[in-house]
């Protein structure tokens, strides 16, 4: 599993105008759920029409059927910033 084919996912589905992928799985090397599973750590950023008039739980409903079956078994951990392009815009 690495970051790559979490964008690679993403980008294919929601066709984002941003999108950054990090990898903090060796920020938790110990944690339990880390030892019971192949599982890492991630956090998204992504920028998506896709989420015009979505609440955020809509938003990262759509993020996790983009990532399907790695949700179950190669992402321990998912912590996601979904935002629209007039939301990112008004963000810088």
């Amino acid at each position: 599993m690495s970051a790559e084919q979490i964008r690679k996912r993403l980008s294919e589905a929601l066709h984002p105008e941003e999108i950054e992928v990090q990898d903090n799985s060796q920020a938790h090397a110990g944690h339990a759920g880390v030892q019971q599973s192949d599982g890492g750590h991630y956090h998204v950023r992504i920028v998506a029409r896709d989420f015009a008039e979505k609440t955020q739980v809509q938003r990262h409903q759509l993020v996790y059927r983009a990532l399907g079956e790695m949700m179950k078994n190669q992402i321990h951990a998912l912590g996601i910033d979904a935002f629209t392009p007039e939301e990112n815009n008004l963000r810088k």
